[in-house]
């Protein structure tokens, strides 16, 4: 299904290829938006609210957490859904904007040892020392910046996520986009989630299937603190 959804998309239109600022209150600053509130019929599951994720609990800064992206983001996100909707397709979001305090919490968490209890889920081929060597955790995330998003393509009708290979914020080789050892359907399926961001500004980082970011974001040295709700 997703190789001839981008079969009849390539036809309809050619593929185009190519500091912390701190505020501790619901509203948002210039620039941003909600993403449920702008994207009709957004899916979101927003997984650093909850427990299920590589740290085993709710994040700092998740705490009644909306999904927030920059405006041109935003616009960018809601140009792809419309392009999935007249396949039954939408977009689920895993994160968006994530306030700095959140990043600092994992460091925290990849800095505590003897915390593996997610360690069979989430890494199981990689020693929590190497999170860090291996760039699966850093000292500041682009999406702090306001303009990185994760996220994968569900069927409407069922609400069943396609099938990428791997899950969300599994670190490891599978979850890397180009990886080889996928059946052909997976790869279709992260062709299509490819191609679509792609196609509307986006640029895929080469570790994560889900995770892409504008490629004329708006504050491209700035990384936020704000919290959402």
């Amino acid at each position: 299904m997703a190789a001839r959804i981008l079969f009849r998309l390539a036809l309809a239109a050619g593929l185009a290829l190519g500091a912390v600022f701190t505020q501790a209150h619901a509203a948002l600053p210039a620039g941003f938006t909600f993403l449920d509130d702008a994207i009709p019929g957004l899916n979101v599951d927003l997984r650093y609210a909850g427990s299920h994720n590589f740290v085993g609990r709710p994040v700092a800064g998740y705490e009644n957490a909306r999904p927030v992206l920059s405006a041109p983001a935003t616009q960018a996100l809601a140009r792809v859904q419309a392009d999935l909707k007249p396949f039954k397709l939408g977009l689920l979001i895993f994160d968006a904007y994530r306030p700095q305090r959140a990043v600092d919490d994992f460091m925290k968490w990849a800095a505590d040892m003897a915390d593996v209890r997610t360690k069979a889920q989430f890494y199981p081929e990689v020693d929590k020392r190497n999170l860090f060597k291996e760039d699966y955790i850093a000292e500041r995330s682009g999406h702090s910046r306001g303009s990185t998003v994760d996220l994968t393509v569900v069927d409407l009708d069922t609400g069943r996520q396609l099938d990428m290979g791997s899950a969300f914020d599994f670190f490891g080789v599978e979850s890397w986009p180009e990886h080889p050892d996928l059946t052909h359907q997976q790869r279709a399926n992260r062709l299509l989630l490819q191609t679509l961001m792609v196609k509307h500004g986006f640029k895929p980082y080469p570790k994560e299937w889900w995770h892409f970011t504008l490629e004329n974001e708006p504050f491209p040295q700035d990384y936020f603190d704000f919290l959402p709700g």
